[in-house]
């Protein structure tokens, strides 16, 4: 199965950065990929970097989004992943990934588990967390796992899904440096960022994949410089080799072949489920383990 990671910027408008996403998949999709993620909140700047209430009107657009991308999937005969701003209700917004079969069906929706408050990210003002829990999703190539950035840092997450059955696990994601940190902290982080997903991959004997953004975007509220996004998209198997990796500041479609077939000899060599002593894991139910 080819599948295909879109790497991109914002273009200064909802309906730019449309344009560019759909010529980019319909590239993807001649290419041969019947599997395309796009990254997190990929219709819109990353609104998040401080709290403005006006940003709520873009989760108006929900469904009219959701049509959107289903028509763009059935074009194009592809399962497609995408990351959307669910209005469930006035004052109940979710980060929320929908998956589209390629008959333009929706396949399944995550809804993001994992919501971060951190300088640039201040997320927890727009999102509630998730409801769905991790429950894979079924398509035609596969149970997809999909989680959403903030996501990737939990181990729980990944192991859930891969116990509940996913084949994949797929992280749209918008992660990057704030300027006032060092050079030598911006690669610890993006190392650190790297190297837990590729865990992932290892622990669960699935392939990973990792869609980010790419590109600097201001912070409007002046408070901050902005977020200069790191790319550097990648696919990884299910020992955590690196299949692609795309740069850190070039726009890009990523591709890799991925072959269910892989994961079970590597399950076969390396049978981490079996030996799991799930009788001795209650403390992982505690928030710390001080009682």
């Amino acid at each position: 199965m080819k599948t295909a990671l879109i790497q991109q910027k914002f273009y200064g408008t909802k309906e730019n950065t449309l344009q560019k996403t759909t010529t980019k998949i319909t590239q993807a999709a001649q290419n041969g990929a019947e599997l395309i993620v796009l990254q997190e909140l990929h219709q819109t700047e990353y609104f998040c970097q401080y709290e403005e209430s006006s940003f709520f009107s873009y989760a108006d657009s929900f469904k009219e989004d959701v049509a959107f991308w289903s028509k763009i999937a059935k074009t194009n005969n592809i399962v497609l992943v995408t990351s959307l701003f669910e209005k469930r209700a006035a004052g109940l917004y979710h980060n929320t990934a929908v998956v589209f079969e390629k008959d333009g069906s929706v396949a399944g929706k995550y809804r993001k588990m994992h919501i971060p408050d951190d300088p640039g990210f201040y997320e927890k003002f727009y999102f509630t967390p998730g409801d769905l829990g991790f429950e894979p999703i079924e398509t035609s190539i596969g149970k997809l796992g999909v989680l959403i950035c903030w996501d990737q840092w939990y181990p729980e997450a990944a192991r859930i899904m891969t116990l509940k059955g996913a084949q994949l696990l797929i992280y749209p994601t918008a992660i990057g440096w704030l300027n006032e940190d060092s050079q030598e902290e911006k690669q610890r982080q993006l190392e650190s960022w790297i190297t837990i997903q590729r865990s992932h991959a290892i622990a669960n004997a699935v392939p990973v994949l990792s869609c980010n953004r790419v590109g600097f975007e201001p912070d409007p509220s002046g408070t901050l410089e902005g977020v200069y996004f790191w790319g550097n998209s990648f696919i990884c198997g299910a020992q955590g080799e690196i299949l692609a990796h795309a740069k850190h500041h070039n726009e890009e479609i990523l591709y890799a072949i991925l072959d269910h077939a892989r994961t079970k000899e590597v399950r076969d060599i390396w049978p981490f489920l079996r030996d799991r002593r799930i009788e001795r894991y209650d403390c992982l139910l505690k928030r710390y383990c001080d009682t």
